[in-house]
């Protein structure tokens, strides 16, 4: 009985996708503002999974998102690397990894995050995108120098 309880254990926690994206090793408990970033809501149209804290040798825990039919954009992908620097995207087609990258953290964002500085300029209704320097201890706002440094995600655009 014990054997085919853990082959059991050793299947897909999640369906495989025939088109679309994998983000993997998200940091644990990140998935949900994975999504959130992203703009999933319950209206939209591509089908969703969600995996969270599954165990992972390199990382203890990590949460894993599949998106049907749709791959993501540049913007996107720099958005997943603010709030989890070591997923890795892998873009499925006719259900094989058609390509796999990781996430690079960019060292200048534009209009990606909102100052949370009501005075600054990109704040106020000027034909302005915010513009962050991305530093090891948050994000430098390039107009007002406000720093996030924590609670990022709720700053994403």
């Amino acid at each position: 009985m014990k054997n085919n309880e853990s082959a059991e254990n050793e299947g897909l926690l999640v369906r495989r996708i025939k088109n679309g994206t994998v983000i993997d090793h998200i940091d644990g408990g990140e998935a949900l503002n994975v999504v959130k970033i992203l703009g999933i809501t319950g209206t939209t149209q591509e089908a969703l999974s969600i995996a969270t804290n599954v165990p992972s040798r390199n990382m203890g825990k990590k949460d894993i998102v599949k998106l049907t039919n749709r791959e993501l954009s540049k913007e996107e992908v720099d958005r997943i690397a603010l709030i989890s620097p070591r997923a890795t995207i892998n873009i499925i087609r006719n259900y094989k990894v058609f390509e796999k990258k990781g996430v690079e953290i960019p060292t200048l964002i534009e209009g990606l995050v909102r100052c949370p500085n009501p005075g600054c300029i990109s704040n106020t209704h000027e034909p302005i995108r915010s513009k962050f320097e991305v530093l090891p201890k948050g994000l430098h706002c390039i107009y007002c120098d406000w720093v996030i440094t924590r609670d990022i995600t709720s700053h994403i655009i």
